[in-house]
């Protein structure tokens, strides 16, 4: 017996947790676009465009891969530096006709956004409605 067994553990205290890895597709192609709309059709897909300088979108996407629990065959789901692909992510605002803001999330079915969201609005709960 040692010094420290008579203390308590806690109930979390040896157990480990799952840890779900969020499956991300990076979009780093402008011709990638033209294969999300295409697979819009079929499943939705989601990209979130983040800046990796802004301490707001780090938050929000550790937030939202915290909290995200579909799989890949429900949802398609992108990740796009916009810092590193800006051309991109104007293209994204063009072709899916969104406001570009940061961090955000855009939902795409049918070859159109059907939603948009930005900073502490995303909800990775709330994309199971688009299933």
């Amino acid at each position: 017996m040692g010094l420290f067994s008579k203390f308590k553990k806690s109930e979390s205290e040896g157990v480990k947790k799952d840890v779900v890895q969020t499956p991300w597709n990076v979009l780093s192609r402008m011709e990638q676009l033209e294969e999300i709309a295409e697979m819009s059709n079929a499943k939705p897909v989601a990209i979130f465009k983040h800046s990796t300088r802004c301490g707001i979108s780090r938050m929000v996407l550790k937030q939202f891969e915290n909290s995200y629990s579909l799989t890949d065959n429900e949802l398609k789901l992108y990740y796009l530096d916009l810092l590193n692909f800006r051309n991109i992510s104007d293209e994204v605002g063009f072709k899916f006709q969104v406001i570009h803001q940061s961090p955000q999330l855009i939902v795409i079915k049918n070859g159109v956004a059907v939603a948009s969201a930005s900073h502490h609005n995303i909800r990775a709960e709330e994309l199971q409605q688009f299933i």
